[in-house]
């Protein structure tokens, strides 16, 4: 089969990615290089190296990239994302997450510093031309947003530019008081293609159809989609003015009553920020039928929670799932190819397709 996709860049023309970029295996493994190689990932906050000369070893996007990182805060307090691979032998060279003076590979001795840098090598003394540069531990590009951080191991685009947008409508709420709250995260197994629960999330088309609680809450007709290069925003806009954002005069949206801006960047990332705080999902592709989401709740005013469009996440969620789960039953019918965008509806997922069909390409 062809792997060139298409899709048309008038939204009043165009059809839908085909079934087969859902269904073929091969497609879903060159995802890996084409698509999220080349995008940013959300990696958790400055709390998990809170001190000076610690460390804390992750992997990214487990059981696709499966990529061992580590992030480190060195001695001048400055933060790394490194890779987790010894360059002698690839072992794993941070094992649990705490204070580190210095990074240790247990297996031979290598030593690098809290920046990645080669140190020191028992029984290399004959080793000619060493070290090397590819001796250091690679340090990736770390981007820091309030208390959150995000990487990216070949990034094809500056995330700094998706958090300028962002700034422009919730830059007035103090992101660096906002506050993880396990207690609300949670993660979900979502039996479907990573891409179709993201279809589904990119359109609030759906919302008076599978969402009654929350369709109460949002004004359907005033719904509103805007597109950037690689981000687009949802406005929710309520009827219910005591559960919306207090804007400051100078907002664009001073006057109007807002109760959420739901926020996606390509590929698999969504900020829900309300006015208690921020719901952030990133959806973590298994296969091409089974996909992990996680809910990661910062919250901003506690007394403002399960109020408006914030409340019942969980159960907005499993209506979600719901559908999104009988659509990946559907996109393996022998007679579905593709569909049509609805032009008033869906410019969100008309977005993300034209997104995925030139990263695919390329």
């Amino acid at each position: 089969m062809s792997n060139h996709f298409f899709v048309d860049p008038d939204i009043r023309k165009a059809s839908t990615l085909p079934s087969s970029f859902y269904r073929d295996k091969k497609v879903f493994e060159n995802m890996k290089e084409k698509i999220f190689l080349k995008s940013w990932q959300f990696v958790g906050d400055e709390n998990l190296v809170k001190i000076a000369k610690s460390a804390h070893p992750f992997v990214l996007l487990d059981k696709y990239l499966t990529e061992p990182l580590v992030l480190t805060r060195d001695e001048e307090d400055q933060l790394h994302c490194l890779t987790n691979v010894c360059t002698h032998r690839a072992n794993l060279v941070v094992l649990g997450s705490g204070k580190q003076k210095k990074l240790n590979c247990m297996y031979h001795g290598r030593r690098f510093d809290l920046k990645g840098n080669f140190e020191h090598m028992p029984e290399f003394k004959e080793a000619q031309d060493f070290p090397r540069e590819c001796d250091h531990l690679k340090d990736f590009p770390l981007i820091q947003w309030g208390p959150l951080l995000f990487t990216g191991l070949q990034p094809s685009f500056d995330f700094n530019e998706v958090i300028d947008i962002m700034k422009e409508r919730i830059g007035f709420l103090p992101m660096n008081e906002f506050k993880l709250d396990n207690s609300l995260s949670r993660d979900y197994l979502v039996q479907a293609h990573w891409a179709l629960y993201c279809d589904n999330y990119l359109e609030g088309f759906h919302v008076p159809f599978v969402h009654e609680g929350l369709n109460q809450v949002l004004d359907y007709g005033s719904y509103k989609t805007e597109i950037y290069t690689y981000c687009n925003l949802q406005i929710g806009y309520t009827d219910d003015a005591d559960e919306v954002f207090e804007l400051p005069k100078d907002h664009i949206d001073y006057g109007k009553n807002v109760a959420a801006y739901y926020y996606w960047v390509f590929p698999n990332m969504m900020f829900n920020f309300y006015p208690w705080g921020l719901s952030i999902n990133v959806v973590r592709p298994l296969s091409k039928e089974r996909t992990k989401v996680s809910f990661i709740s910062y919250v901003y005013d506690p007394q403002k929670l399960e109020k408006g469009a914030g409340q019942d996440l969980d159960k907005v969620e499993r209506e979600d799932e719901f559908v999104v789960e009988n659509v990946q039953k559907g996109i393996l019918s022998s007679f579905y190819k593709a569909g049509r965008f609805s032009p008033s509806k869906e410019k969100g997922v008309h977005h993300f397709h034209r997104l995925l069909a030139e990263f695919m390409n390329h």
